[in-house]
């Protein structure tokens, strides 16, 4: 019996991974295609014959579901009208909302504080929902539905709980990318988007630290106990951590470049241990990632930069790449006028660079189709290049994959233009 549960642990602990990761990939898009693809991925994880995702709209006091799965249920309850929820009828969902308190039921059509129409006219029988922040604010409720009697358990609701969070910082994304497009296209984005984003990457960071220390902390508990599901699962956190770590670095770096703030420190470095480095810290199981070159190549750069450079380079690669695919990184000593350059290639084996992005592809914001980010890395990578004295350039051809190539000076036999 002991064994059993420890297994069905586990396999819940799989489950909340796998949804985690996949509430992650999607798409920073506008606020409702994104709580709408949400709303699918959680109903399809439950089994459940509906998912919404309230949001309170101040205005008229009405929580209104951003996000309705679409299920027979889900379209049924917009037909209805049930997808806007005045506070003033009350009912369990505004009560979740207001009160801050977890729901969970296994006979909604035996309560009498339910809403008759969620009763009867959807034919709900058990429910569960919990609140949802946005930005550290209560914003709305997260609510699970379905047809049959007692068909959550309490260890579902829990789930529902910290997927919750995660829900929260997708729509917090959402919200700001919905926000810089709106200020790039209506108030020429600079003024509005650089402040949103270095208040972003501040935030980001105070988090950041004590958060990766925790889980570090958690991970040599597993490593002493032997407990390797813990371990897993705590590595593939400080995995995620790398992610949103890259993603400040890149925040701060582009709102220094405006304020002209942007400096290198340099130093000598061995670019093939720098390529090890980059390498080691993609962790992916699902790409082969090749490295080629010679066994030693020192030139001097700002190490921390170039390393933020080709980490960049290297992640897309990988995030265009299908399973299985490898991502190769060589490089190069060229003999140039000037001196000593290093040139190291990153080659993916994607779907190549569509065409009518190549002309902007290292532009600020610049995201192709499917892209789920903000569309910074290249940008920042070319940045970095540039200010070695170096370029950044990409070769593309649909269906081929791509090619980057970064090219910075080693030792120079003259002053840098």
């Amino acid at each position: 019996m002991r064994s059993e549960k420890k297994q069905n642990e586990s396999e819940r602990r799989e489950q909340l991974w796998s949804a985690l990761e996949k509430l992650l990939e999607l798409p920073a898009a506008e606020v409702v295609s994104t709580m709408g693809s949400v709303s699918q991925l959680l109903a399809e994880l439950f089994a459940a014959d509906k998912v919404d995702i309230f949001f309170l709209e101040p205005s008229s006091q009405t929580l209104v579901a951003a996000g309705v799965s679409d299920t027979p249920m889900g379209r049924k309850q917009k037909s209805l009208g049930l997808n806007r929820l005045q506070l003033a009828n009350r009912g369990r969902i505004v009560q979740v909302f207001e009160t801050g308190k977890s729901w969970h039921t296994g006979h909604q059509d035996e309560d009498p504080e339910e809403l008759p129409g969620i009763k009867f006219g959807l034919g709900i029988r058990s429910a569960i929902a919990v609140t949802l922040d946005v930005g550290g604010e209560r914003r709305g409720v997260l609510e699970c539905s379905s047809a049959e009697a007692e068909f959550f358990s309490l260890d579902d609701l829990r789930f529902l709980e910290v997927t919750s969070r995660w829900v929260g910082m997708v729509a917090h994304r959402a919200e700001l990318v919905e926000s810089l497009t709106k200020a790039a296209t209506e108030q020429g984005r600079r003024g509005v988007a650089d402040e949103l984003i270095t208040v972003l990457a501040h935030d980001m960071g105070n988090y950041l630290a004590p958060l990766r220390a925790r889980i570090e902390l958690i991970r040599r508990r597993a490593v002493r106990a032997k407990e390797a599901d813990d371990l897993r699962d705590a590595e593939a956190a400080l995995a995620s951590l790398d992610g949103l770590a890259r993603l400040t670095a890149d925040l701060l770096d582009v709102s220094r470049l405006d304020q002209g703030l942007f400096t290198l420190r340099l130093h000598p470095l061995d670019v093939m241990q720098l390529v090890e480095e980059v390498l080691a810290a993609t962790r992916t199981q699902a790409h082969a990632l090749e490295r080629r070159g010679p066994e030693e190549f020192v030139l001097i750069g700002d190490p921390e930069k170039l390393r933020q450079a080709l980490s960049n380079l290297v992640a897309n690669a990988v995030k265009h790449s299908p399973p299985g695919g490898a991502v190769t990184v060589e490089v190069e000593r060229q003999t140039r006028e000037d001196g000593s350059w290093a040139v190291i290639s990153v080659t993916d084996q994607g779907p190549g660079v569509p065409p009518h992005l190549l002309p902007r592809l290292f532009e600020r914001f610049a995201r192709g189709p499917g892209s789920s980010g903000l569309g910074l890395g290249l940008f920042l990578a070319r940045q970095i290049a540039v200010a070695h004295g170096g370029t950044l350039e990409v070769h593309s051809a649909p269906g081929r994959g791509a090619r980057f190539v970064l090219s910075v000076p080693g030792y120079r036999t003259g002053p840098a233009q």
